[in-house]
């Protein structure tokens, strides 16, 4: 399943980076990662508000004992989500709180020179953290298999379907002919959406895990 799904995110990001060459809503490969960096934030945002409520429905779905199983397991996805949450904030924090800006003289004086380094020493120690970070929380749905095995595939779905709704309305692929941008709105959300219930016939006829089970109904 991790690989099927590597391949899914791997195939994903190339069609992307070709759709974003190929019809100029992106100049260089700089412009694709900053769209890239967008869209990953669009999605914590979105899973931000999604979390909490699907989770909660989850939880309130099941039965006793189960229900307070799952109330405590949720504790991990949640700190796994705030972890990367904070991750991604600092170096907006650095500039938010006027530390750093587009302005600063780095040689104004020998002060802001080692600031200079510190920060860099810095960013350089948190990059590969953040990337691997977002990479396996994208693969495993933020940990929420420690809540229960049927939680990712059914959150991933959910998600991604959020997310191009957002899309949408929003107008992220204007510019693009009709036919490719349906293709690129509607083509993630299905094809995650085949992954995971590809990964629920799996858990079931492999395990006998269902939903059903997990809920006790």
């Amino acid at each position: 399943m991790k690989r099927a799904q590597v391949v899914r995110t791997v195939i994903g990001l190339a069609a992307i980076t070709w759709m974003l060459l190929s019809y100029g809503l992106a100049p260089d490969a700089d412009a694709v990662v900053d769209d890239r960096f967008a869209q990953i934030r669009t999605t914590l945002i979105v899973l931000a508000v999604t979390f909490p409520i699907a989770v909660a429905a989850f939880v309130l779905a099941a039965r006793a004992p189960n229900r307070r199983l799952f109330l405590r397991r949720a504790a991990k996805p949640a700190g796994a989500l705030l972890a990367l949450v904070v991750t991604l904030a600092v170096p907006r924090l650095i500039t938010g709180l006027g530390y750093v800006d587009e302005n600063t003289n780095w040689t104004a004086s020998a002060g802001r020179v080692v600031l200079l380094f510190a920060l860099g020493a810095f960013m350089l120690w948190l990059a590969p953290f953040a990337l691997h970070g977002i990479a396996q929380s994208l693969v495993h749905v933020f940990r929420t298999a420690d809540l229960h095995e049927t939680v990712p595939p059914l959150l991933a779905t959910l998600l991604v379907w959020e997310v191009a709704l957002f899309d949408m309305f929003r107008g992220t692929y204007d510019g693009v002919p009709l036919g490719v941008r349906l293709a690129f709105t509607l083509g993630g959300p299905l094809s995650v959406t085949v992954v995971a219930l590809w990964e629920l016939r799996r858990l079931r006829t492999r395990h006998g895990i269902t939903v059903r089970g997990a809920l006790l109904r």
